[in-house]
């Protein structure tokens, strides 16, 4: 799938859509997502509200179980989650890059109502095929509505009652915002939840050739955003289920938890999205027929141990020698070509110089925001705590000094790292030095710059960046420099 590479341009309708090279958007976008020192404000892990839930490590612990202990995320109640200070910096900054990418190819920012009518979902003809999943109620009045687990048909409405001529496309539209499934069995935390976050795009063409292009041009800048968080994505071809439509993709991190299959050949690259009962039938004969992603989560994590490995007498449909190979996979992002199928039920047409009414082609996509935190903590963790990419830290720097009492010249050496651009934080809680130092591992700081007892004596502190195996001494003078090219590097 190559048409899946960004390239330096795309031109559509006149209009030019710049995707930079990954070093340029880590460059553009470095400045407004570090805060370290703002108009004299220092940020400070004392004025953060922090609940751990200890220090120790508890025997099989995962990602989530991380999350919970560093203070990140709470459980409310099954399937529903509390995003705690420290996990809401992480959030934001995922939405910030989410709004980069949105913006690069044009996309304005709305925010729909979560609340909808049954009666416009019976309009759609996706009322009774999804019903099982949505949170129902009833206003005063009798009036039946639901909780949004997607918003194809409000935006549709929207538009349709906005749209007036062929010459107002294309239209693109997004929104940040929590949606609601009543999952059967919620489970891995933020991975399979009732309640979440999620970033969700909705295209508008006047023809499938323009749709196609679209489509084409928000892969690629999906592409960009996961190569921006130097995520191992698999990108996989998919079955468009019930949002409808003949073509999608789903973007996978391959994951021993993950609760979706990826056929990948082995030669190629081709990837094939399958739900797992359906890859367990036949592997050869589906070919991508995932008939409803949720579906295949109703299978246990064990009773899918025996479809990892080489599919069995399968070869490749793209390159026909490779062989595949089946991968779990977590799912975080999808994307759409819808045609009509919403267009046309839900009355979005627009009169052409040719004809009275014609009905508008549509997209939708998706990444899963809450669902990205979840799968990064689980893919990155170690033994010692969460290791986030940078660009999606809570903070990018963690200065870690071995005494509560905050000293001027230490306050002049977080200046100082702040003024490079540095998203910076300063341990000054009352701990042990020891309890601080495996709570910033535990935190997942790219760097941590300890001052101990070197730093007292000769102004020398120790950097720390476990994801680039750096442990070195460095003067307080050259400190600046020096963790600016680290997290340059990262």
């Amino acid at each position: 799938m190559s048409w899946l590479k960004s390239s330096s341009t795309v031109t559509r309708t006149g209009t030019r859509v710049l995707f930079l090279s990954a070093s340029q958007r880590r460059a553009s976008s470095h400045s407004s997502l570090a805060s370290g020192s703002v108009s004299g404000h220092r940020q400070l892990l004392s004025q953060i509200w922090i609940p751990t839930a200890g220090i120790a490590a508890t025997e099989g612990e995962d990602g989530h179980g991380k999350l919970i202990r560093a203070g990140f995320i709470r459980q409310a109640q099954s399937g529903i989650f509390q995003m705690l200070p420290m996990g809401l910096r992480v959030q934001q900054k995922v939405e910030r890059l989410l709004d980069k990418c949105m913006q690069s190819i044009g996309a304005s920012r709305l925010s729909l109502s979560t609340l909808s009518t049954e009666e416009l979902w019976q309009k759609s003809n996706r009322l009774d095929k999804v019903a099982p999943e949505l949170f129902r109620l009833q206003d005063r009045k009798k009036t039946r509505l639901l909780l949004s687990p997607t918003h194809e048909e409000e935006v549709t409405s929207l538009v349709a009652a906005s749209l007036h001529s062929y010459k107002d496309l294309p239209v693109r539209l997004y929104q940040t915002t929590r949606k609601y499934r009543d999952e059967m069995r919620p489970r891995h935390g933020l991975l399979r939840s009732r309640e979440f976050v999620m970033t969700d795009l909705y295209t508008f063409d006047l023809c499938q050739e323009s749709a196609i292009d679209t489509y084409q041009q928000i892969s690629g800048a999906y592409s960009c955003f996961f190569e921006d968080l130097k995520l191992p994505v698999l990108v996989a071809k998919a079955n468009s289920g019930d949002m409808g439509g003949d073509l999608s993709h789903e973007y996978h991190l391959s994951h021993s938890v993950g609760s979706d299959v990826v056929a990948v050949c082995r030669e190629c690259g081709h990837a094939v999205a399958y739900e797992a009962a359906a890859a367990a039938q036949d592997c050869h004969g589906q070919d991508g027929q995932n008939t409803n992603a949720q579906d295949g989560d109703a299978q246990d994590t064990d009773a899918q141990d025996n479809l990892l490995g080489p599919a069995a007498a399968s070869t490749c449909r793209e390159c026909v020698t490779g062989s595949l190979q089946l991968q779990r996979g977590l799912e975080l992002g999808h994307t759409f070509y819808l045609g009509t199928r919403y267009s046309e039920p839900l009355g979005l047409c627009v009169p052409t110089a040719n004809t009275s009414a014609t009905p508008v082609h549509m997209g939708c996509y998706g990444i899963g925001v809450s669902r990205l935190i979840g799968a990064v903590a689980e893919l990155k963790a170690d033994e010692r705590g969460l290791q986030w990419p940078r660009p999606m830290a809570p903070f990018e720097v963690a200065v870690v000094p071995s005494s509560p009492k905050v000293a001027p010249k230490m306050l002049s050496l977080y200046d100082d790292l702040a003024s490079q651009g540095l998203d910076v934080v300063l341990d000054d809680r009352d701990k042990r030095f020891g309890w601080k130092m495996r709570d910033a591992d535990l935190a997942g700081y790219p760097v941590i710059v300890v001052l101990g007892r070197a730093w007292h004596e000769d102004a020398t502190c120790e950097v720390q960046c476990r994801s680039l195996d750096i442990k070195q001494t460095v003067t307080s003078e050259a400190l600046p420099e020096f963790v600016a090219k680290i997290v340059s590097r990262l």
